[in-house]
């Protein structure tokens, strides 16, 4: 049974204000949930109607709710199964390291985007994304949910992006217009791709750190690609395989 206080405290956990001062974060459903069970995350509660059931339930306090209590509490448009409340694991960002792929996002701030994002890095074997400050918070819980779990094995780091990409000693590539075609670029064991804003791209003052602009040559008439499936492309030209 769920108590007015517990879904109060639940439906505040979907403010960022809330969720930094409390450094907790929401995961819904039974692959979230279940990915978060396997993982290092210190899992606080979990809220789960009856015919929910995880081997690794016991590691949290489990309060069982209705499908009605449990809509309530969710932020999905339909609720599914389980809503677990988990401690953030802040990762320090830190400058590129030789010898590995790191993605670094420039102002992205549509969660889905993020999220998407998160799960291509993951897909790739990238374990490293540096966003910049203005970028969405990775615990917001639309980003959480696009990820499908990728959040447990790819760390989100915040910063400044001129201090961070300043004299990395590898090749920065950029996704720009103006940039070589990626079909021509040779494969790369490691580097830096710079994914720019949804609509206004990168910021001018981080062009001058791209050592390799390059970009997607257009065949039809669409007039741009989305953040996500622009770097999803981008990645599978560059990773070596």
């Amino acid at each position: 049974m769920l108590s007015k206080i517990e879904a109060k405290y639940i439906q505040s956990l979907y403010h960022k204000k809330q969720r930094d001062e409390l450094s907790l974060f929401i995961v819904e459903g039974l692959k979230g949930v279940d990915e978060l069970l396997n993982s290092s995350f210190v899992v606080q509660k979990i809220f789960a109607v009856n015919d929910w059931e995880h081997p690794l339930m016991g590691k949290a306090q489990l309060t069982r709710v209705s499908e009605e209590e449990l809509q309530k509490i969710s932020g999905l448009q339909t609720a599914n199964k389980v809503l677990a409340i988990a401690e953030q694991q802040n990762f320090i960002a830190q400058k590129p390291q030789k010898g590995r792929i790191t993605l670094a996002l420039d102002g992205i701030q549509d969660p889905g985007n993020m999220g998407t994002l998160i799960r291509i890095a993951d897909w790739f074997g990238i374990h490293t994304i540096l966003a910049s400050e203005d970028s969405v918070e990775a615990y917001n819980p639309k980003v959480i949910q696009s990820t499908m779990g990728s959040f447990i094995r790819v760390k989100v780091g915040y910063g400044n992006l001129a201090n961070l990409l300043t004299d990395v000693g590898i090749p920065i590539f950029g996704a720009l217009l103006e940039g070589d075609s990626v079909y021509n670029q040779a494969t790369i064991q490691e580097g830096v791709l710079l994914i720019g804003n949804e609509s206004k791209g990168i910021h001018k003052e981080l062009l001058p750190f791209i050592s390799s602009p390059v970009h997607i040559p257009r065949i039809g008439g669409a007039e741009s690609l989305n953040a996500a499936v622009a770097a999803g492309i981008l990645l599978s030209h560059l990773i070596k395989k």
